[in-house]
């Protein structure tokens, strides 16, 4: 029989036995929500609190919580058959239909995928995939990766050493050799980095479309186009890492499409499920699909136990079935172009926030008061008030970031600016109360 836990006896299991990820360590109070249920854009924690999940949870409930559309296709998968390996050529009927799918949907010849668990995977597979094809072209010393300075590409090692944002390499003191950085926003650093080292050596560059966890950071026009070409220039793959910015977070299906730049290799998770189900993936290009079939001769030594995981990919099917059904993409520009208007509002009211960015669904506010760090405490505040958004403070910056579910209604959209507010105006105030009191 099911014991049913007292929220404090869950609080206490949770610091005894759970290890959060990206988390403090040390909490006095343990866990800030107990989540419980979650429908459309909101959140319900155990004590009956309702919160817009102004986060898409880690960017990544597309559709909204709650659909249980998912949970039926999930569960009529598993009663016909809930995990089968794709090792040694064996297939299963979902994996090969999502293949298809998102075939139809990227950009260019983007036409085959290898299939991982998730985001960090994707990239670490991008990198091996990138690194493997120029041992089968014979350029053997190519193997140093490029990416950008604020970059976020995931937590395993690879993925690690990918990240521009320098306090994840510093997690570990034995990161993976050959990874580059440049400027974010410079296309001179690119060109004089790749010349120095010698385009020779260079496997592969990666860029986010749009920087996700290193502040919401947008790009420049032409810098994708001017990238692309620098690329080609030198003969280096290109990588965009779309698993924040895939399946409509930026008004288009792909970010990409925005810049009207096609990538060899393109990384997706999150969206293509709406966190449903664990599921992400590398997309090649027909080119270079060709060129592996042409010159492997063995076994391509690089898979998952759940590659290709056929629930998974049902979910992944039905996911992106409801985004088309509902327009979602079509909602995410419309709705994303208010949100970014809406800060842009709250960017002239008040001083201190010196900017207001964002493309679609994915947008921040950056922050600078005479050196404090705020945007932890509205995050803070805003929790409180009934909003779930989230601070960037890596890199000496202090940014509020958002998103919501694409499924994000007007309303509701309104309902988080006005949360937003009360949550800086409370700031403000105790900002302003303590500077009283310190000149006092």
């Amino acid at each position: 029989m099911k014991r049913n836990y007292s929220v404090e006896e869950l609080k206490v299991l949770d610091q005894k036995h759970f290890l959060h990820p990206t988390s403090p360590v040390k909490t006095e109070n343990g866990p800030a929500f107990i989540f419980t249920e979650g429908k459309g854009v909101y959140l319900y924690d155990i004590t009956g609190k309702k919160v817009i999940d102004g986060m898409s949870s880690l960017w990544n409930v597309n559709i909204g919580h709650g659909r249980t559309e998912l949970g039926e296709v999930a569960k009529e998968q598993m009663d016909k058959l809930a995990f089968s390996s794709c090792f040694a050529t064996f297939s299963n009927e979902p994996a090969i239909l999502l293949a298809k799918k998102l075939a139809e949907l990227a950009p260019g010849d983007l036409n085959t995928t290898f299939f991982t668990s998730g985001g960090s995977e994707s990239n670490d597979s991008a990198y091996k995939l990138a690194r493997h094809y120029w041992i089968l072209k014979g350029e053997t010393s190519r193997r140093k990766i490029i990416s950008r300075s604020r970059s976020y590409h995931g937590v395993a090692i690879g993925a690690t050493s990918a990240t521009g944002l320098k306090g994840f390499r510093d997690f570990t003191n034995s990161n993976a050799p050959d990874f580059l950085f440049v400027d974010h926003f410079s296309i001179q650093a690119l060109r004089d980095l790749i010349e120095t080292e010698g385009p020779e050596t260079i496997a592969a560059f990666i860029t986010e479309p749009v920087q996700g966890a290193g502040g919401v950071h947008v790009a420049p026009d032409n810098y994708f186009k001017e990238i692309r070409e620098i690329c080609n220039e030198y003969g280096i793959l290109m990588i965009t890492d779309e698993v924040i910015t895939g399946f409509g977070r930026t008004g288009k299906f792909f970010a990409m499409e925005h810049f009207n730049v096609v990538p060899d290799m393109m990384c997706f998770a999150k969206g293509v499920t709406s966190g449903y189900a664990q599921l992400g993936g590398v997309m090649i290009s027909e080119k270079i699909h060709q060129e592996f079939s042409e010159l492997s001769e063995g076994t391509i030594l690089h898979g998952y136990t759940y590659s290709g995981h056929p629930m998974a990919c049902a979910v992944g099917l039905k996911n992106i079935e409801i985004i088309e059904k509902d327009n979602l993409v079509a909602n995410a520009e419309i709705r994303g172009q208010e949100l970014l208007a809406g800060l842009k509002v709250l960017q002239a009211k008040y001083p201190f926030i010196v900017d207001a960015r964002g493309l679609g669904l994915m947008a921040g506010i950056e922050i600078s008061y005479e050196g404090r760090l705020l945007a932890p405490q509205i995050v803070t505040e805003a929790a409180k008030l009934g909003l779930i958004c989230r601070s960037v403070v890596l890199d000496a910056q202090d940014i509020v970031v958002f998103s919501p579910p694409l499924s994000i209604s007007q309303k509701e959209l309104r309902d988080l600016l006005d949360i937003l507010e009360k949550a800086i105006q409370e700031v403000e105030n105790q900002v302003l109360a303590n500077k009283l009191l310190y000149e006092r």
